[in-house]
Formats: structure tokens, C-alpha cells, sequence
């Protein structure tokens, strides 16, 4: 993966180039403004961020460290409900006064409050980081789902593009904010209702201390490699979703199922795809039947690791999604898990409980920098 992960890098060294050739005048020139007078307060702002950017990136192979590398200077916003205490009233607002293609980092602290707004960041307006006030303090918050009527034909916007806050650039750093769908708990059948808090369609993404509220599919973990450290994630149905290569570290995930559901739907669709979601020191509760996870992809790949695990999880633990010949090809494992809900004696015959080797490529940080994925 050292190698792939070296292309990357290089292809998306040669795009920033081409692009830097090719913007307009006015999008040159954005990036040689002069900073805000608050640009100390953003350097102490991004000391913070990179001392724990910095925790993820002290492997030898971690891309982590192109992020940490860069020597573009930062600068900061500031979002407030109060237009007398910030630079603006919406985060969206925020986010459309940077360049077009952003190749610094920029800190954008939204102060405590519950901001209604649907909030996407384009591909090219690359490292971003989002402050908040705490997790409880600064909320943002929609209530789309799959089939809200979209534009003046009256489509259903589907699971895509239902995202409350959605990513689409990479180096990406979130912390202390929650993303919240504010759609309610749909029956277990209920067809359209998929209603997404945050969708991750960038690669080298990270949240710390947030919350993800939702009902089904709280979490689009979409594509691309992502940390998430000390996170409370709540729905019902395939929570977390999507098909990213993904590393939950000290997180609560919380069930607000009224009946059945699963905590996750990872849509591995091939052996050659290092993808996969592990979930190391983490937390299970709340309530309902479920399932540890549900076979979206083929090749579907979920750990579970020193997890402890409430009465909720289903003795069999696993679904096939009604394929059974998915049976041979998912990989779902428990490793050295706790509670009530972790006994691995009623699991189905196709998931596994690893012994201390096979666990080792999935509980350090090397899991999202896939370099041990080639010996599985």
C-alpha cells in the first residue's frame, strides 16, 4: 500500500499544480491576501489540531504526515449566530468566502449555538478545519432524508445527497461539533427514509470528541481513509455506513431502534478494495435487537476490538443481507470484546473470533494507511 499510497500523493500533487496553473487571476491572488488580525489566535488554534494530527501521523508510512508537512501559513473565521461576534452567521457562508481551490489551512471556530443549514464542501476547498464550542454546544442540523422532493421536478433527493453536513475535500479535521439529522426514527421497513447527519467523501479525514445524531444511516462513511477519536454516533438502521477505510478509537455507538436494526453496512465490493471499518476501545448501547453489522458489500470488513458490548447485540451478531453466498467472502471479527452482548458462542459460523495476529492489523493507526492490508 506504500505504493499506492505514494501515487496518490503524487497524483494529487500534479492536480494541485494543474490547478494552480490554470485558476483564474481573482482565485490566485485569494490565496496571497493578507491574513485576519486573528491569525495568532489561528496558529494557536491549529497547534492544537496538529498536536493530535500529529499523534495520528508518527508512523513511518502514515500520509497523515503530507497533511502535518504542509507549510502553508493558517488563518481563522469565526461563525456566531450574533453577527456582532463573528465573521459570519452561517457555516456555509463560511466555507463559500474561501477560494474555490483552498491549498491552506483554514480554521473556521463556530461558536456555541444550533445552526439549521445544510453545509457541503466542495472537492477542491481542501483543509478545513472545524472548531466548535463542545459537542452539545454547537450543533448544526437538517432534516432531509432519501425521499425529500428536490428541485422544481420534485425528485427525491436520495441517501447521497439527504446529508445534513457533507465532505468532499480532503484534509479534512473536525472537533467538539455535532452533526445532526433531525428526521424521526423510521419503522424498520420503511422505504425512502434513509436521513443522513454527515456523509465523508474525502480522503485523510478526522473528527475528534463529536457527535453524529441521526436515525438510519447516521454516518455515510463514504470513501476514503478517516480517524474518528472518542465520537458518540447514534441511529437505528445501518448507522454507519458506507465504504471507507475507517478507524473508530474510543467511540459510544449508541441504538435508538424501536425494534431491530445494525450498527453498520460496510459495502466492500472486492478483495482488491482496502477498505473496511475497526472499532477499537469502543462503546455499544442503547436499544432494540441488532446486528454488530449487515453485509452491504460482497466483501463486507468489520472488527470489533476490546469493545464492550450491551444486551442489544443479537446472539448471531451478523447478517448476509439475504445472500448467503456472501457467507465466504465478508470478514467480520471480535477480538477480546466485553459485556452482555459480546458472547461469541451463539455468533454465526462465518464471522470470527481472531486470535492476537489476525487482530493486529486492525487496532493500531496503520489500519487507515491500509500498508498491513496486503498480508490478510
Amino acid at each position: 500500500m506504500a505504493t499506492f499510497s505514494a501515487s496518490r500523493i503524487a497524483v494529487a500533487a500534479a492536480i494541485s499544480l494543474l490547478f494552480a496553473v490554470m485558476a483564474p487571476r481573482d482565485v490566485a491572488a485569494a490565496h496571497l491576501r493578507p491574513f485576519p488580525a486573528n491569525a495568532t489566535r489561528a496558529e494557536a488554534i491549529e497547534r492544537q489540531f496538529m498536536e493530535w494530527v500529529r499523534f495520528m501521523g508518527r508512523l513511518r508510512h502514515s500520509t497523515f504526515q503530507h497533511a502535518l508537512a504542509r507549510e502553508f501559513p493558517s488563518y481563522s473565521l469565526v461563525v456566531d449566530k450574533n453577527p456582532a461576534f463573528g465573521d459570519f452567521t452561517s457555516i456555509q457562508d463560511a466555507v463559500d468566502s474561501l477560494p474555490i481551490i483552498n491549498l491552506i489551512r483554514v480554521v473556521i471556530r463556530v461558536n456555541a449555538g444550533t445552526y439549521t443549514e445544510k453545509v457541503t464542501i466542495s472537492p477542491m476547498r481542501a483543509f478545513i478545519a472545524l472548531e466548535g464550542a463542545g459537542a452539545e454546544k454547537t450543533i448544526v442540523q437538517w432534516g432531509d432524508m432519501a425521499d425529500t422532493p428536490s428541485g422544481p421536478s420534485g425528485r427525491p433527493l436520495g441517501t447521497f445527497n439527504s446529508a445534513t453536513f457533507a465532505i468532499n475535500a480532503p484534509y479534512f479535521l473536525a472537533r467538539n461539533i455535532t452533526f445532526k439529522n433531525t428526521s424521526p426514527v423510521p419503522k424498520p421497513d420503511a422505504s425512502g427514509k434513509q436521513a443522513v447527519a454527515l456523509r465523508v467523501s474525502a480522503d485523510n479525514a478526522a473528527f475528534v470528541g463529536c457527535r453524529m445524531l441521526g436515525a438510519q444511516d447516521t454516518l455515510y462513511d463514504h470513501s476514503g481513509r478517516h480517524y474518528y477519536k472518542e465520537c458518540y454516533i447514534e441511529g437505528s438502521v445501518d448507522f454507519i455506513f458506507g465504504n471507507a477505510l475507517s478507524l473508530y478509537e474510543d467511540c459510544h455507538v449508541h441504538a435508538i431502534a424501536r425494534d431491530y436494526g445494525a450498527l453498520t453496512a460496510q459495502n466492500r465490493q472486492s478483495m482488491l478494495e482496502d477498505t473496511g471499518f475497526s472499532f477499537v476501545n469502543c462503546r455499544v448501547t442503547g436499544s432494540g435487537a441488532l446486528y454488530l453489522g449487515r453485509a452491504w458489500g460482497t466483501f463486507s470488513r468489520v472488527v470489533f476490538a476490546y469493545t464492550y458490548m450491551d444486551n442489544i447485540i443479537t446472539p448471531r451478531g451478523w447478517y448476509n443481507w439475504g445472500d448467503p453466498n456472501r457467507e465466504l467472502t465478508v470478514f467480520y471479527g471480535q477480538y477480546k470484546c466485553t459485556g452482555p452482548g459480546a458472547d461469541f458462542a451463539g455468533r454465526v459460523a462465518w464471522s470470527r473470533e481472531l486470535t492476537d495476529e489476525e487482530a493486529k492489523p486492525f487496532i493500531s493507526l496503520s489500519f487507515i494507511d491500509g500498508v498491513e492490508w496486503v498480508r490478510l
